[in-house]
């Protein structure tokens, strides 16, 4: 059980607590601690908008990251590009999307399409409300902080998902359908994992 948890917290970038944790238990993390600082760093740069900043992190830590997943380094560039356009530098906008990601575009079609969107919002004054305004919104940050993360723990031979909310999914998976077959102890409480007796 301890290992599920250290590995949730290094996955998830809880530095602190898994030093912590590493301390009352005993349980050794599986990468060195130290990266987990750099991978958040990027992780929050992304998520404050501060694109460039984050793949000049990204490339001291592993250049290879960006260079062998051209699908990761688009949406960096379309975050990018969403970021010039919540600033109001539409001039700029436009001509990054022509230089940098147009080429891209014409060379596949999913991302063609993806820019389409996103230069999309440069067609309405009230973007928030437009059609494609989701872009704007924070989860889109974070989705994209989100991918880069998983590139980076991936490039670590580490896993991208953290185990233990995975297996409370099975967990809860297989009571549901133990109950339309079975009587049997179940957890109800996940938090403190007591078994409680069928009810008869």
């Amino acid at each position: 059980m301890n290992k599920l948890v250290m590995n949730f917290l290094v996955t998830e970038g809880y530095v602190e607590a898994a030093e912590k944790f590493q301390m009352e238990s005993g349980t050794q993390p599986d990468i060195d601690l130290g990266t987990i600082t750099d991978r958040m760093a990027v992780r929050k740069a992304v998520q404050c908008g501060q694109v460039e900043d984050a793949i000049e992190k990204v490339n001291d830590l592993n250049p290879e990251i960006l260079d062998t997943n051209p699908q990761l380094f688009f949406h960096l560039q379309q975050q990018r590009l969403i970021e010039l356009i919540r600033s109001g530098q539409v001039e700029e906008a436009l001509e990054f999307a022509q230089e940098e990601l147009a080429p891209r575009g014409e060379e596949n079609h999913a991302f063609l399409e993806e820019l389409e969107r996103t230069v999309a919002l440069l067609a309405f004054e009230d973007t928030v409300n437009c059609p494609v305004g989701e872009l704007l919104d924070i989860s889109q940050r974070q989705k994209t902080a989100s991918e880069l993360n998983a590139a980076i723990l991936t490039s670590q031979s580490h896993e991208k998902d953290p185990k233990l909310p995975s297996l409370l999914k099975m967990l809860i998976w297989a009571q549901n359908q133990l109950d339309e077959k079975a009587s049997y102890p179940r957890i109800n409480d996940l938090v403190n994992a007591t078994l409680e007796e069928p009810v008869t």
